[in-house]
């Protein structure tokens, strides 16, 4: 049995719409301390904005956050997934496409985001998932513990 990207996810993911102002995307990244905004045009997702983007496309090219819209900078076009995807083949087209967001949609709807920090979590519940079970089994190599 494979994990799936739904299991992982992050199902609340602030959104913003694609003709906003780079300063209020800067905001709301700030304010909630996140590193992304998915870009949405009438709800549905067309872009990514991440704090690389920030960097790169306002900051050092000393571009004004007030006069900056957000589809000026975002990333483009979204690459996606959907919550059935294998988390396998989520983190094969992460690491193919040398990103560390994905969205999740379902039927052009955001559903979630995956990121790596999720992934690592997801480890790391897992390890701790199957030794709690491996120290309940009768067949451990030292029968005292």
């Amino acid at each position: 049995m494979s994990m799936l990207v739904k299991d992982v996810m992050t199902k609340s993911v602030m959104k913003i719409e694609f003709s906003a102002l780079a300063e209020e995307a800067a905001e709301l990244m700030a304010k909630y301390e996140i590193g992304c905004l998915v870009v949405v045009d009438d709800k549905k997702p067309i872009g990514i904005v991440t704090e690389r983007d920030m960097l790169k496309r306002v900051l050092l090219q000393f571009r004004d956050l007030r006069m900056t819209r957000v589809n000026d900078i975002m990333s483009t076009p979204l690459i996606v997934a959907n919550p059935e995807t294998e988390l396998r083949e989520a983190l094969r087209i992460m690491n193919e496409r040398r990103i560390k967001k994905l969205p999740i949609v379902n039927a052009d709807d955001l559903a979630g985001l995956v990121t790596l920090t999720d992934v690592v979590r997801s480890v790391g519940y897992l390890e701790h998932i199957i030794t709690s079970l491996c120290s309940r089994c009768k067949w451990r190599k030292n029968p005292s513990d």
